[in-house]
């Protein structure tokens, strides 16, 4: 299919009346805006889920004991049936602090950020398009997003608080949790995720129809940045995925509101007491149907991530990406089998050999395609004049932290291996070093590299640099603990820090040393979020008081997206634009400088005569 962006759209684009404050800010249509508004929002629930982080690891570290100052805000905004006067929090909200930094994190920060912020602002510069193809629908996918999001954070404050059932919100527990208060906090959370699934299933049709129908003259398939061919696959992911969540979300608030039993089985029993229900229903139809989504979410975490290391790393290394095309391929790889690999989250449901074989060999599978793009990066790496900046520090520590999460999850695969470490610590660091150390390196790589593009100032880069040490050292020093409290058996959903289970007299259980670690992690999350404070400083601050950019293109970039004015118009570029070649043409031999933009034509090249002379 032919890219059909026409040259008078973008010249018209660009001379229009200026609209007010409210449709410029709140209400606007315009990609860039609507990316910035997803990335301050996604920043915000990103600091929010950290805050819930550290008063849980508190409470595992110090059970019984109650939270610094934060109590008491808790108790006076919760209530006493939450938090105790001295500030002790309940196991109820410990469940729903869980409940809630898992749907946060994942719904409401990384996927807004990876898909949604850099997403909206750079994909349309990237393929040389004035906007979306549909502005309105842009601009409501937002509006469902932050709705998503304010339901979900005022379920804190309602009778009952928020959702206590885990971020998977499994049935029966998310049905029967709070069942004599209606609405509850799992009406909110169900609510809440219908919103924010329909705002990714608008925009995914919006990127969709974008790639496809808006590239720039010339921008064939195999010239698009690596970075569009994420956002393009994971629009389909999304596009595939959510429907079945969204269906199964409002059959489980059916079953929550109108006493259907959609998930509910025959013959339920709770505290002793049977409940009256019509039954018939299957708690593993809603597991498949979550699943189904929730893996591949997984690379809806981390693809665009992936998108923006390689930006990074070709435009530090000076050199093109090694092995573009099998990258390509790897990735379009990645969005079909993420399809066919969801049960190996439910080998304890029972499952027979046969088709516990079929999902192993499936998720063996799917580690392919990483290794093969993890390899092209760090290939990318050998024998580039490699620039040491900000940007590139958080790339190359995603690369090492993305290998170590996919290493981990090989063993969750097997379905013996699994059964032993299945809802332990173990899942918790494996998990977290791919969106931790993984993807939110990646996007802090993305919000130092575009700033500049965004703002028109550079942020200071001592700052940025102690932000990457500090974060790097902290990040390990939260999860990697968990590995080794994962191999010994402490479960991921205890409230107390495993007290209950430590060795006492004749009951072996988890060992002092063991549930020492909790003391050690907790010291580290707090750190991890004192490391924060640079780059919230350095990121307000350097609005502006950062170095103002005397180019364009600061970082002497290939791709159209630095070929705009700074900060870019409405409609994005001033004049008609061809692409000439791929995307990544740094140091190319015979040319004078070390970079060759997307759009700048071909020179003839000096005919020299007699022999060349060679070093």
């Amino acid at each position: 299919m032919q890219p059909t962006t026409h040259a008078d759209t973008h010249v018209q684009a660009s001379h229009h009346e200026e609209p007010g404050f409210w449709r410029q800010y709140i209400f606007s249509t315009d990609h860039k805006v609507i990316g910035v508004q997803y990335g301050i929002t996604g920043l915000l629930f990103l600091f929010s889920g950290l805050c819930l982080m550290s008063v849980m690891r508190w409470q595992l570290a110090n059970p019984g004991v109650g939270v610094p100052i934060i109590g008491n805000l808790l108790f006076h905004a919760l209530g006493e049936s939450m938090v105790s006067k001295a500030g002790v929090i309940s196991p109820d909200l410990y469940n729903a602090f869980g409940a809630m930094h898992g749907t946060i994190m994942v719904f409401l920060a990384i996927v807004p950020l990876a898909f949604g912020a850099f997403g909206n602002f750079v994909t349309p510069l990237q393929i040389g398009a004035p906007d979306m193809t549909f502005p309105r629908v842009n601009m409501v996918s937002y509006q469902f997003y932050f709705m998503g999001g304010v339901l979900m954070l005022a379920s804190f404050f309602i009778p009952g608080g928020a959702a206590k059932s885990g971020w998977t919100s499994y049935s029966p527990l998310a049905t029967i949790a709070d069942m004599n208060l209606r609405p509850n906090g799992q009406t909110f959370w169900i609510i809440g995720m219908v919103c924010l699934i329909s705002s990714s299933l608008l925009g995914a049709v919006n990127f969709i129809t974008t790639i496809i129908q808006l590239r720039a003259k010339g921008l064939s398939w195999m010239r698009l940045p690596f970075f569009c061919w994420a956002q393009f696959v994971t629009a389909f992911l999304l596009l595939l995925a959510f429907p079945p969540l969204e269906a199964a979300a409002v059959l489980q608030l059916m079953d929550n509101l109108l006493r259907t039993s959609f998930f509910l089985p025959t013959g339920l029993v709770v505290s002793g007491q049977a409940l009256h229900i019509s039954g018939g229903g299957s708690p593993l139809l809603w597991q498949h149907l979550f699943w189904f989504l929730a893996h591949p979410e997984v690379y809806v975490l981390i693809l665009p991530g992936m998108g923006i290391v390689t930006e990074i790393i070709a435009n530090n290394t000076r050199k093109p990406i090694w092995g573009y095309r099998s990258m390509v391929y790897s990735i379009l790889t990645f969005g079909f089998l993420s399809f066919i690999v969801w049960a190996h989250h439910m080998y304890l449901t029972g499952m027979g050999t046969r088709i516990a074989t079929f999902f192993q060999t499936t998720t063996m599978m799917i580690s392919i395609p990483s290794v093969v793009i993890l390899t092209a990066l760090f290939i990318s790496l050998w024998g580039g004049s490699i620039r040491i900046n900000t940007p590139m520090l958080f790339a190359l520590g995603f690369l090492p932290m993305f290998g170590i999460g996919g290493l981990t999850g090989l063993p969750l695969g097997f379905n013996a291996s699994d059964i032993y470490l299945h809802d332990t610590y173990y899942v918790i660091a494996h998990f977290h070093y791919i969106v931790a150390p993984g993807t939110i390196f990646a996007l802090f790589a993305g919000i130092y590299y575009w700033y500049p593009k965004i703002t028109g100032r550079m942020m200071n880069e001592f700052w940025g640099k102690v932000h990457f040490a500090l974060s790097f050292i902290f990040m390990n020093a939260v999860f990697m603990p968990m590995f080794i409290q994962g191999f010994a058996g402490m479960s991921r959903r205890l409230y107390d820090g495993g007290q209950t289970y430590a060795r006492s007299g004749d009951v072996i259980g988890l060992s002092p040393e063991i549930i020492g670690l909790n003391t050690n992690v907790a010291h580290a999350v707090w750190a991890l979020g004192l490391a924060q404070v640079p780059f919230i400083i350095n990121f307000f601050w350097s609005i502006n008081r950062g170095k103002k950019i005397t180019s364009d293109n600061p970082w002497d970039a290939t791709t159209l997206e630095w070929q705009t004015p700074t900060p870019p118009p409405h409609g994005n570029f001033d004049k008609p634009l061809e692409v000439f070649r791929g995307p990544y043409e740094y140091s190319v031999p015979g040319k004078s400088r070390d970079f060759t933009p997307q759009n700048e034509p071909d020179q003839p090249e000096p005919v020299t005569h007699g022999n060349p002379v060679r070093s």
